[in-house]
């Protein structure tokens, strides 16, 4: 492997259609010869929000990561390292699967809740299956500068990206999500 899509978003094209992966904006924490891992930033779980809401007594988004291991939480975290159980992305944001700490540190006051976007599962890539996926034109992969991981998105992210590559992305971007209606 000659190269490594860590730290870059992934653009799914619109011929990702029916599935999770449709108009999603993936964030690639980790891609090496062993595979890749990576979140999705733009898609909202209501079920899982609900749960915690129901945990913290206040709302809470939770976003679908990915389509394995859904039992699994996964915590993007904004500033200062509140456990020692972390993987950089950033200087400025890290993740952690360590729940019990990232809540001890939100209902203490240690960790503001906007500073922190939660997860239910991952995107998970066997070796070499990303960049089969990337050859295959599935995904668009793109440097997103200044993109706040902890912002809570939803669609309007994918279009905004899409938007901003131009081009042929333009397209995509004002194309109805079921495109048998275009």
């Amino acid at each position: 492997m000659n190269h490594s899509y860590k730290g870059k978003i992934l653009i799914s094209t619109p011929d990702i259609s029916g599935d999770i992966f449709s108009r999603s904006v993936v964030l690639v924490i980790e891609h090496n010869e062993s595979g890749a891992f990576g979140l999705i930033l733009n898609k909202k779980n209501s079920q899982m929000s609900s749960k915690f809401k129901d945990f913290f007594d206040f709302k809470i988004e939770v976003y679908d990561g990915g389509p394995v291991e859904n039992d699994k939480v996964f915590f993007i975290v904004k500033g200062k390292r509140v456990t020692e159980v972390y993987t950089d992305i950033t200087d400025e944001y890290y993740l952690t699967e360590d729940i019990e700490r990232i809540i001890n540190a939100v209902l203490s006051g240690e960790l503001d809740i906007d500073h922190i976007k939660i997860f239910s599962g991952y995107s998970g890539w066997s070796p070499g299956q990303l960049d089969a996926e990337v050859q295959r034109k599935m995904w668009t992969v793109v440097d997103v500068y200044n993109l706040d991981y902890t912002l809570p998105n939803d669609q309007t992210l994918w279009k905004s990206i899409m938007q901003n590559l131009g081009g042929e992305f333009l397209l995509w971007a004002n194309s109805p999500e079921d495109i048998s209606l275009n």
